[in-house]
């Protein structure tokens, strides 16, 4: 079995950057072996201080190169698909940031050639279901202690949106966490969804409704809502609120000390995702990484990025009609039960 994992990082951007990083600095058992950008200049600056590193401008590049036996893809989601299958064709570990693809029916088409390969080799990258956090609330809920999860109540709020980030991308880019969260705190798939718009903020930029209200069901009946609202101003605030049979769980939310002095009380929100999430993606990769060395991976699978895919388009038809749209999947293949 391999002892390190030589990692290509497919994007050199904000999430890939930060992966090459963490992959150099704090993650053990893994090596960053190649940084691929369209970019070059990007790439090259992104191996800087990394001994043995190569940059190239050409995923296909990376994965020919003898050196490489693992991928992480941090393109943008339009390109995964076809980054996806090359790495499967090879057979090797792959971490798949968020989107798997950007639309149900191509992200079937992967699940489809894992499912040809026989064994899992894709785990998808949401990275909430590492963070401390919200590990306790999903062990309060296997557990029963509170008795049956009855409700879920989201907050996701961003201080503000970068240009040109549209209507839509409020659910594929925002509520696609809330989609796996719900799924991973249940264990049930998702029904259907209804997004209702009220009032808007004079913040959000032309085009673009915020904030907005996603209003979910799963299987068994557990109602969840969603506010999210991306120009919130304030910071970059996460959190949920579980009500149970027997009591009511809050995680998320502000951060830091809580402090009164000198007349004045508050606490901390962080400004990003990667403050508020920066442990959880060091686990989550560790996780990954970990896994792989066994032949096997360490978190969410293709299933889990093509059933969320699926939540995102019932999102996006809610969106526009105001209506309950129910979301529609495809059978559970074996590989994944």
């Amino acid at each position: 079995m391999t002892e390190t994992l030589r990692v290509a990082v497919i994007g050199a951007g904000r999430m890939g950057a930060d992966h090459i990083q963490r992959l150099n600095k704090r993650i053990h058992g893994a090596e960053v072996a190649a940084v691929v950008d369209v970019d070059l200049a990007r790439a090259q600056a992104a191996i800087e201080g990394i001994p043995g590193a190569v940059a190239l401008a050409d995923a296909e590049e990376a994965l020919n190169n003898g050196d490489v036996n693992a991928v992480l893809i941090a393109t943008p989601g339009f390109l995964h698909e076809d980054i996806l299958f090359k790495a499967l064709a090879k057979d090797i570990p792959i971490l798949c940031e968020k989107p798997l693809t950007p639309d149900a029916e191509s992200s079937w088409k992967v699940v489809e050639a894992e499912v040809a390969l026989g064994h899992q080799r894709i785990q998808v990258g949401f990275m909430r279901r590492f963070d401390a956090e919200y590990a306790a609330l999903g062990g309060i809920i296997r557990t029963g202690e509170l008795g049956e999860l009855l409700m879920l109540h989201h907050q996701h709020r961003n201080p503000t949106t970068p240009d040109g980030f549209t209507n839509e991308m409020l659910i594929n880019d925002s509520v696609v966490h809330e989609f796996d969260a719900i799924r991973y705190f249940t264990g049930e798939e998702i029904t259907s969804v209804q997004v209702r718009l009220g009032k808007t903020t004079r913040n959000a930029p032309a085009g673009q409704h915020d904030p907005q209200h996603v209003l979910i069901e799963t299987e068994s009946g557990v109602l969840a809502d969603v506010e999210i609202f991306v120009n919130a101003k304030f910071g970059y605030e996460v959190a949920t609120q579980a009500s149970f049979e027997e009591g009511v769980v809050n995680i998320g939310g502000d951060k830091g000390p809580y402090t009164r002095s000198a007349g004045h009380w508050g606490g901390n929100v962080t400004p990003g995702f990667e403050e508020r999430f920066g442990a959880a993606y060091d686990v989550e990769i560790q996780s990954w990484v970990d896994a792989a060395l066994k032949g096997e991976i360490g978190g969410p699978t293709a299933w889990d990025g093509y059933a969320t895919a699926a939540c995102c388009e019932a999102g996006v038809e809610a969106q526009k009609n105001g209506e309950k749209v129910a979301v529609k999947l495809a059978a559970k293949p074996d590989l994944y039960k």
